[in-house]
């Protein structure tokens, strides 16, 4: 999508903005994610044991959750912007696991513009989609507010 202003934020509301590129899921990303988090869980970090008894390993939903800046990059550029912060989220679902070895790309629609603190408000529906799988690893209404000089 071409840069736009601020301004016209509020007429693209509906509108997917983007898809992103496939990004791989591997182990690696998974054990520092645990590493970063804290959370060792075994479905998640011990290999053996979640191969044998769940046919594999499987990515945090919070790791899944966390590749939206990243996933996001780009696809909504704003002409003018001197910074932008996350707010928060409305709603977060996790509704399919991703396994280790798996493929994601997130899917955006801006669903919300409104001026808000001096600046405008974006509200983006987030779909994070497994590769091969009818149903997506996560769906999230993300707030952020962006702000131009």
């Amino acid at each position: 999508m071409d840069a736009v202003e601020i301004k016209d934020l509020a007429g693209l509301v509906g509108t997917e903005v983007g898809v992103s590129d496939w990004v791989l899921i591997d182990q690696a990303r998974v054990n520092m994610f645990a590493e970063a988090t804290g959370d060792h869980q075994w479905i998640h970090v011990d290999v053996e044991r979640a191969t044998r008894e769940i046919g594999g390993p499987i990515a945090h939903g919070y790791l899944t959750l966390s590749l939206i800046p990243f996933l996001g990059q780009g696809m909504l550029p704003v002409k003018g912007v001197t910074r932008g912060i996350n707010y928060g989220s409305d709603k977060v679902r996790f509704i399919n696991m991703v396994r280790v070895g798996k493929r994601v790309r997130m899917r955006q629609k801006l669903i919300g513009a409104e001026p808000k603190a001096g600046g405008m408000q974006i509200k983006n529906e987030c779909t994070i989609e497994i590769e091969g799988e009818e149903k997506p690893a996560c769906i999230a209404e993300t707030i952020s507010i962006v702000y131009g000089g």
